[in-house]
């Protein structure tokens, strides 16, 4: 997921995101994706970028913003990882189209809808016909295991992918973004010595974001569900999709809050209360990061040198 950061030097908002052999960084007006080729090589594409709130203004509403930063997110993602890819099966016969990686991600969207939606929803369900009880979308306890069972399932996931080695090394550069992105928000100059000494962890990193929604949901469906209408007059499993569909809907508003949380935990780091809050989300990156090589800083600080002041000096360019 993205992440926004700002410096009390720059005030320049960067966001980064771990690719494969590689990490994509974003800055107000550009995208770069830095990869390292087969070859040793590290390859930097630099793309000008312009958010939708530039040319509608109300989506830097409250609220609002955080939604869109995840449509943006996808968007950039999809680009990014099309390059990545395409980078590391240089030596291959074929490397993967834009409408490849496009269908990719829209299988892994319908897959997650499936495993942190549908298939948590359906269990709470069964839960409640197995002890008797009439649990319905109108009870808190419904939403209660349901939500426990979303964490469950997205901790199982992260634990199941990381057996994978390209999975590691993708988490490796999670973790190199994380610290190209501190040693830049420390002031200090973008070398591969000073990132070193900085954490692979980050308070408003993207999994922290996804524990956040994942938590804020419990509370929003509790709320907002037993004031849905009920559906009477049609069968059980239609009323049950109508269910899935609306809190699927409910996660863009979910996202905006979750959105505002993160902003006011970054500005407020240095209050005790803020710091514990904040703990679950970095104690759940410790899943998704890795301690990065030397390399793989260089690669991420290369995109990172671009994002903010054009080419990078390590970096050739791919246009």
């Amino acid at each position: 997921m993205l992440k926004v950061c700002k410096t009390k030097q720059s005030h320049i908002h960067v966001g980064g995101q771990a690719v494969i052999e590689g990490v994509m960084m974003r800055a107000p007006r550009s995208m770069v994706i830095a990869v390292r080729r087969p070859n040793g090589q590290i390859l930097v594409r630099e793309d000008t970028w312009r958010s939708f709130s530039e040319r509608w203004s109300f989506l830097k509403w409250p609220f609002v913003r955080g939604s869109l930063v995840i449509v943006e997110a996808l968007i950039n993602g999809l680009r990014a990882l099309t390059f990545s890819a395409n980078q590391a099966l240089e030596d291959e016969e074929e490397s993967l189209g834009q409408w490849t990686m496009f269908f990719t991600i829209v299988f892994a969207l319908g897959a997650g809808i499936f495993l942190f939606v549908v298939l948590p929803h359906v269990i709470t369900g069964l839960v409640g016909r197995l002890f008797g009880m009439r649990l319905g979308v109108e009870d808190f306890l419904f939403h209660g295991i349901d939500g426990a069972l979303k964490i469950i399932i997205f901790l199982g996931y992260i634990w199941f992918v990381s057996l994978f080695k390209e999975i590691r090394r993708i988490f490796e550069y999670h973790g190199a973004e994380h610290k190209s992105v501190s040693v830049y928000e420390a002031g200090e100059a973008l070398t591969v010595e000073n990132a070193k000494r900085f954490s692979t962890l980050h308070p408003r990193c993207g999994t922290a974001f996804i524990l956040i929604v994942l938590l804020i949901s419990i509370f929003f469906f509790a709320v907002v569900f037993p004031f849905k209408p009920t559906l009477d007059d049609i069968p059980g499993i239609v009323n049950q999709m109508v269910v899935i569909v609306t809190k699927v809907l409910f996660m863009f508003p979910i996202a905006g809050l979750a959105y505002e949380i993160i902003r006011f935990g970054s500005r407020n780091m240095e209050r005790g209360l803020v710091r514990w809050a904040i703990w679950p989300g970095l104690w759940i990156q410790k899943l998704t990061t890795r301690e990065p090589s030397d390399d793989q800083l260089e690669v991420a600080l290369a995109a990172l040198n671009s994002a903010l002041y054009g080419q990078s000096p390590v970096a050739a360019e791919l246009g």
